[in-house]
């Protein structure tokens, strides 16, 4: 497709949605994603990088059947959030579009390859590094504010749902990425998790200054599982031990950092995702979910490049829902909705204080 035909095309299909929003009398809650590849919808797109998605047969099952940016042969998980809270897909930040109404639904920042730490994702060039996601959205709340004024832009804000999905790259793509990597040099990994965690938690603090009061935060997955490392480091077809012993480390921590810091705000602002828990039934059991393997990925045959990332000359599964894996490292769009749905019901053992369906009810009364 020409690029003059695509920004066609991607002209009528979100102006319609602004539309419809602007039209429906039902507030819309705006919705804002930071972090990574698992929930970056096309801000790389408009970047020069190697961390990008903008080619098939990536999208090959999104609802427009073309490339959109998204590490999935679908929707990530942030796009089926907005479903959950009866919105649409927040557009990128970056995006043209990105204006007038369409900002009453909110943004997505997040880009593939980024970490917690500045360094983490250095070799795919230029990413929007964490630091600089906030400042997006600075930018984004003087374009909102400049729309609807300042108080009703407040609103927004406050009222709001946040996604920050971040964190396994600065293992997968910094600490593990090479021996003797310059992190692992300068941390053991047992210094090294609480290391992230102190550098994390200056950015969701940062968050609540901004005006967010409603923030899930996912813990790490499965890290040592993904096919590219089952493929690189694994032993008797087992998740790789040192990866999956570093999220075992990692996402304890980050619970007792978000219990401490709703603590000191004395209100439940920050909700923990155990994506570990939540993603090791299917890993483990996937017949259990009419998934046929876990340990493969579906664009899997001459996909893996160095980075994990599919081509157009990749082979590709035809039944998509057979497959816990898209490429070597992002899950198909029937994974990511088992990862939503258990967030919509699932214990506080999985999603604390509250999953996100009490969180709905609770904030609708607000």
């Amino acid at each position: 497709m020409v690029p003059w035909m695509l920004l066609l095309c991607l002209i009528m299909v979100f102006g319609a949605f602004g539309a419809q929003a602007a039209g429906d009398n039902k507030p819309v809650r705006a919705f804002f994603v930071f972090g990574d590849s698992l929930v970056d919808a096309g801000n790389n797109n408009f970047l020069v990088t190697a961390a990008r998605a903008d080619t098939p047969p990536y999208g090959i099952d999104y609802p427009t059947q073309q490339p959109t940016g998204r590490f999935s042969n679908g929707l990530n998980i942030a796009d089926i959030i907005s479903e959950k809270i009866g919105s649409e897909p927040a557009l990128p930040c970056l995006h043209p579009l990105l204006h007038g109404n369409r900002l009453l639904i909110g943004a997505n920042f997040a880009s593939a390859g980024v970490g917690i730490l500045n360094d983490t994702g250095i070799q795919f060039v230029e990413i929007i590094r964490m630091y600089d996601q906030l400042d997006f959205f600075r930018k984004y709340q003087r374009e909102l504010i400049a729309h609807v004024g300042a108080d009703k832009a407040k609103e927004i804000v406050n009222g709001a749902l946040f996604l920050v999905v971040v964190g396994g790259n600065d293992f997968v793509n910094n600490y593990f990425l090479v021996p003797h990597s310059a992190r692992s040099n300068q941390f053991s990994l047992h210094d090294y998790v609480p290391f992230l965690i102190s550098q994390f938690k200056p950015i969701l603090t940062t968050l609540y200054d901004l005006g967010a009061r409603r923030i899930l935060v996912t813990g790490n997955g499965p890290l040592g599982c993904p096919p590219a490392e089952l493929a690189a480091r694994s032993k008797n077809g087992e998740c790789a031990t040192e990866l999956q012993q570093a999220a075992n480390m990692f996402n304890p921590q980050l619970s007792q950092m978000l219990k401490e810091l709703n603590t000191n705000y004395k209100r439940d602002i920050f909700v923990g995702v155990n994506m570990d828990i939540l993603q090791d039934d299917f890993i483990t059991d996937p017949k259990k979910y009419g998934f046929s393997t876990s340990k493969d990925a579906c664009c899997g045959q001459g996909a893996y490049n160095g980075v994990g990332f599919c081509n157009p000359t990749s082979f590709v599964c035809q039944d998509r829902n057979q497959y816990v894996f898209w490429d070597q490292y992002h899950l198909t769009e029937k994974a990511n909705r088992i990862v939503v749905d258990k967030m919509m019901s699932a214990s506080a053992d999985f999603i604390f204080p509250m999953n996100l369906s009490t969180i709905m009810v609770m904030d609708a009364k607000v």
